[in-house]
């Protein structure tokens, strides 16, 4: 069973005690932040991207897991705010003249510095490593570090010259803290794009509706001329004679005279209407007149919209 033959253990070696929390070592931290993609874990390879809350990927990964949608698909809990490419911004970094890569020691007979990093901050010249703060503009992607934005305070990039707001600012692997502000930031902007594009379309439905109303309402008044003499051809025959035994007679009283005059047919109508004597020209218009009326065996039979009559 051991501990015979004069073994003499000690105490830990019998007794459990709680086991002791891992600590991570901070130096590995930085460089896994700093240097891998926070999506596939490889190292960072331009084109670079960052997102609202600070994290940084690279951009064929976001696309990738963008594009899988296969039940087997692993969400990845840094990248779960991310549905598109407008959630993440490509930035625009400046390559550090000492930086020689992977090629700096490939005999492995060379002491390889951990910190030094591939992009520094064109106004400083602080490498972006995790010990210097780093932060980046939304409005053009441009990477600086905090203690140039701090030192040298304008509304105008370092950079690019673009202009851009406080709320801009958008710190790079930031602390507890800051990605919580950053998260609150982030909600609200969403928040505010969904209201405007609300407002946005409710106003396009109003503007809709509202010319639609104005087509009903000016669609009976707006009458083409070819409309309207398409319908004074199909009145009867008979108030065309009268319309025709009219213009006549103004006509000859024009040539009698001698004179252009205005046609009289405004008069003739007064004149007709006032006097109770009506022309049978005039009775014929109406369907009162005797000769609308016609036998029961001129009359053709009712016909219904489901006839079966064939």
């Amino acid at each position: 069973m051991g501990c015979d033959g004069g073994t003499i253990p000690k105490r830990h070696e019998l007794v459990k005690g709680p086991k002791k929390v891992e600590q991570v070592d901070k130096n590995a931290a930085l460089v896994a932040r700093w240097s891998y993609c926070a999506i596939s874990q490889t190292p960072l390879r331009k084109p670079i991207v960052a997102c609202e809350l600070g994290r940084l990927y690279n951009k064929d990964a976001v696309i990738e897991y963008l594009l899988d949608k296969s039940p087997e698909k692993c969400v990845i809990e840094t990248a779960t705010h991310i549905k598109s490419l407008k959630d993440v911004k490509e930035l625009n970094l400046t390559d550090n003249p000492a930086w020689k890569g992977d090629k700096a020691n490939t005999k492995g007979d060379k002491y390889e510095e951990m910190h030094r990093a591939a992009f520094i901050c064109p106004v400083v010249g602080l490498e972006m490593n995790g010990r210097q703060k780093f932060c980046y503009l939304r409005a053009c992607g441009c990477v600086f570090s905090d203690r140039a934005m701090k030192e040298i305070k304008t509304e105008v990039c370092h950079k690019c010259g673009e202009s851009f707001k406080e709320d801009d600012v958008i710190v790079l692997n930031g602390n507890k803290e800051e990605m919580a502000d950053l998260q609150r930031k982030m909600e609200e902007r969403k928040l505010i794009a969904k209201l405007v594009k609300k407002a946005k379309k409710s106003k396009a439905t109003e503007t809709v509706s509202k010319s639609a109303l104005t087509k009903e309402i000016s669609g009976p008044s707006s009458q083409k001329p070819e409309e309207s003499k398409e319908s004074i051809d199909k009145m009867p025959s008979a108030f065309s004679s009268t319309t025709n035994a009219v213009n006549a007679q103004s006509s000859s009283t024009s040539t009698a005279s001698g004179k252009a005059c205005k046609p009289a047919s405004g008069l003739n109508k007064r004149s007709l209407t006032e006097s109770g004597e009506k022309s049978e020209a005039y009775k014929s218009i109406f369907t009162s007149h005797s000769s609308a009326k016609r036998s029961r065996e001129q009359k053709p039979n009712w016909i219904t919209h489901t006839a079966y009559y064939y």
